[in-house]
């Protein structure tokens, strides 16, 4: 379990082919890989990983066709920044929202626009997305942990980054026709999967 706040970003060192998936190797700080050991999760652009190998200065993930294929780990390339969060400790603060690290759908960024301090991002989200987001809800991005500022359109909702997240996060560099890794609320899927399944089954409620 993650909380969508990052707590620091890494560079994709190298990217390589295995068996129906790849391997990266993601170079961060020193001070990101406290605590960390083989076999623990961490979270890559807010896609729930497992740790394979551990450098001085790096950590190895394996990401298997399933994975490559609904997110955007598929796209990764040597040189490019990506956020990262190691789980939630019991007891530890929350400072989003609960995020699984599971990744819902890739979604897309339709605009980029400034309004004073802050940029506004529109992204179109998938319908498995845009049935769990509310106004004002939180959506998770690309792992940030981000309310949803306005819906201007079906199936696209609005995120305003304000100068910190966007000088903590890589989410500086996005541009239009940028892919992003997108969680709904976890609250709200649940809700909404409950429904359908009351519907489908008569169940009274």
């Amino acid at each position: 379990m993650f909380t969508g706040i990052v707590e620091c970003t890494g560079t994709v060192r190298t990217v390589a082919p295995l068996a129906g998936g790849r391997r990266l190797v993601i170079e961060t700080p020193a001070a990101c890989l406290t605590a960390l050991e083989i076999g623990s999760s961490i979270a890559i652009d807010g896609v729930c990983t497992t740790v394979v190998a551990l450098e001085p200065d790096a950590f190895h993930i394996e990401a298997i066709a399933t994975t490559l294929s609904r997110t955007t780990l598929g796209e990764f390339a040597t040189g490019r920044r990506v956020n990262l969060e190691r789980p939630l400790r019991l007891g530890g603060e929350l400072g989003g929202h609960l995020v699984q690290g599971h990744v819902d759908a890739v979604g897309t960024v339709r605009a980029v626009s400034r309004q004073g301090e802050h940029v506004l991002l529109d992204i179109a989200m998938p319908p498995e997305v845009a049935e769990a987001t509310v106004l004002h809800g939180s959506i998770t991005v690309d792992g940030v942990s981000l309310t949803v500022n306005a819906l201007p359109a079906a199936n696209v909702f609005q995120v305003a980054l304000i100068p910190h997240t966007r000088s903590v996060t890589n989410m500086a560099r996005l541009r239009p026709g940028d892919g992003v890794n997108l969680e709904g609320d976890m609250i709200g899927r649940f809700v909404v999967h409950y429904l359908k399944r009351t519907a489908v089954f008569g169940v009274s409620t």
